[in-house]
């Protein structure tokens, strides 16, 4: 789902992604967007990403206004997601694309597709606030 996303902002004229399955807090401060892919654990985010929510949080990193957007398969619940928008939005006052994209169990076509979409969406997005 994350490189079908990242593809999908790539075919945007001036618009570089980099896919990345860790980043620290000073990483994410320069960035335009930050798309955050989450599985749900137990009606939750992952502790890892609480942990770099709090150290951004934490370290006063200045994310606000950036585009920010989530995304996540699921088996039964699929909260994660929503509970990384709302932190983007309320506790960094980022610019944030809702609902975020859910896909139950494994994605197929149709799904990666949508994955795309929202890389380009999310691309247009952060050129036009960027």
């Amino acid at each position: 789902m994350a490189k079908a996303v990242a593809d999908g902002a790539k075919s945007i004229h001036g618009v570089e992604v980099e896919l990345s399955f860790q980043a620290n807090p000073e990483q994410l401060a320069k960035a335009d967007a930050i798309v955050i892919g989450m599985p749900t654990y137990h009606h939750d985010m992952t502790g890892d990403m609480k942990k770099l929510l709090e150290e951004i949080s934490e370290r006063g990193i200045n994310i606000e206004g950036k585009v920010g957007a989530a995304f996540g398969s699921y088996g039964w619940s699929g909260e994660a997601p929503h509970l990384v928008l709302e932190i983007f939005e309320n506790r960094f006052k980022m610019n944030v694309l809702k609902p975020p994209l859910l896909v139950e169990y494994t994605p197929d076509q149709k799904d990666l597709e949508k994955c795309r979409e929202l890389g380009r969406t999310i691309a247009e997005q952060t050129l036009r606030f960027g």
